[in-house]
């Protein structure tokens, strides 16, 4: 049966430096502009998408953004066996149009992240310019996100989502790389560190 009115939708994976993590790509903005982390069931609760994602015995993260979805699986399962099916799964549900993320059921956090505010001092400004322009995109590249969480006496506090939560190399990714340049453009920062959501 031929369906009208809805466009045909192409999902494709990307591998990611976390081995239990892999990005799925749709041909679709899913939440434009925005990341939204869930690290169990009961947090999804704001997005059908994952909630239904959990659904599967061998999901245990989701990590939704633009116009992709990375998904945490259990240690004991084999992408290969899995993909077909979450590919079927994904195409099928956007192909009907269902909801991604209810926007109203999102938990308000306090304004933050890497957007620049007035109150900022100025080595936030560089801090924060630097993660968006320069950090950001690479990150999204390998299916996650960061987020400045705060700086003090030297030391930024990162948030890692997505594929960079719980990755082994995310820790050389964010002291080697991360850190390496912070110091370097910022003379003010001795230290970059992650933290948790």
């Amino acid at each position: 049966m031929i369906k009208t009115g809805n466009p045909i939708i192409s999902i494709y994976t990307e591998m990611t430096p976390n081995p239990e993590t892999l990005k799925f790509v749709a041909n679709k903005l899913l939440y434009p502009g925005k990341s939204i982390d869930f690290q169990d069931e009961a947090a999804a609760k704001p997005s059908p998408l994952a909630t239904e994602l959990f659904s599967f015995p061998f999901i245990k993260g989701v990590f939704i953004m633009a116009n992709f979805v990375t998904l945490t699986k259990t240690p004991d399962t084999d992408w290969n066996d899995i993909i077909p099916t979450i590919r079927t799964f994904l195409k099928d549900y956007l192909e009907e149009n269902r909801p991604v993320i209810n926007e109203d059921e999102v938990p308000v956090k306090a304004a933050g992240g890497n957007v620049i505010s007035a109150d900022d001092t100025d080595v936030v400004q560089r801090i924060k310019a630097l993660l968006e322009d320069h950090v950001k995109p690479a990150v999204e590249m390998d299916g996650g996100a960061i987020q400045f969480k705060n700086y003090d006496n030297g030391v930024v506090t990162v948030m890692l989502q997505g594929s960079c939560s719980g990755c082994p190399s995310s820790m050389i990714t964010l002291k080697a790389g991360i850190e390496g340049m912070m110091k370097r453009m910022i003379p003010e920062v001795t230290e970059v560190v992650a933290e948790a959501e």
